[in-house]
């Protein structure tokens, strides 16, 4: 398996592996594209084998200068194989790189395994919030 980094711009084969699997993993939804262009240094974190996009993390900086760790997903045929550690480290090792010293995420209860990778990662719980559609989120943050 091969972890790829992309910055600003996606290649559009990239792109269209990343849908797959967001659509296998949150029920068919579309990641709106448009949405990527409006992040400020966003990072794709890209896991690929033998040509197929197995799982991905998208990244951004907020206004507060925190790395936050937007969204990922490792496709079905691939889970229980590491994936989404090997795409969470890369970020994370491409964060220290360009200076960043903390990364934020967010997780629902729903979402159990990646709740366990976050923790599993060194990610803290700081608080919890609920968004606009009447979620109950948990917000992670870890110190690199």
């Amino acid at each position: 398996m091969e972890i790829q980094l992309f910055q600003q711009e996606i290649p559009r084969a990239i792109l269209d592996g990343i849908q797959q699997v967001h659509s296998a993993v949150f029920d068919g939804a579309i990641l709106k594209e448009d949405k990527l262009q409006q992040k400020v240094n966003l990072l794709a974190v890209v896991a690929v084998e033998e040509g197929v996009v197995a799982g991905f993390k998208l990244g951004y900086e907020q206004p507060d200068g925190v790395f936050y760790s937007w969204l990922g997903g490792v496709h079905p045929e691939f889970q229980q194989r590491g994936v989404a550690t090997k795409c969470m480290t890369a970020q994370h090792e491409w964060c220290k790189q360009h200076g960043y010293t903390r990364v934020r995420t967010y997780g629902r209860n729903e979402r159990k395994a990646m709740l366990i990778v976050n923790l599993k990662a060194g990610f803290e719980i700081t608080s919890t919030f609920t968004d606009a559609k009447g979620r109950h989120k948990i917000v992670f943050e870890k110190m690199l």
